[in-house]
């Protein structure tokens, strides 16, 4: 089973969406491991985050406050099927850069 380490999405802005942003290749598990999320304005801006469609049973975040001119980072370990999807949106359209880091396990 080969294990890549790699950058899974980003680096990005955040539509107000939930726009998908990843979706998990055939015949592979995925791990997120980092996401890193930069506010660089003035004012406070939320996130959500779901691991398939968007919906209040799927969120990791759901309308997470970033403060202005700061960044948050979210060390994790969230594994994702094949075919599974990450969707993004934001309270501000295209304020919010983010970058997601992880793995991609092919099965077989």
């Amino acid at each position: 089973m080969p294990n890549t380490r790699k950058r899974l999405y980003g680096p990005a802005q955040i539509a107000t969406g939930p726009t998908t942003v990843y979706t998990v290749p055939a015949l592979t598990k995925a791990i997120l491991r980092h996401v890193h999320v930069s506010n660089p304005s003035g004012s406070a801006v939320t996130l959500t985050i779901s691991i398939g469609a968007d919906g209040v049973t799927t969120r990791i975040f759901g309308a997470y406050s970033i403060a202005a001119n700061t960044v948050f980072d979210h060390f994790c370990f969230y594994v994702v099927d094949a075919a599974e999807i990450v969707t993004l949106s934001a309270g501000t359209n295209n304020i919010l850069v983010i970058v997601i880091d992880g793995e991609e396990n092919t099965l077989g």
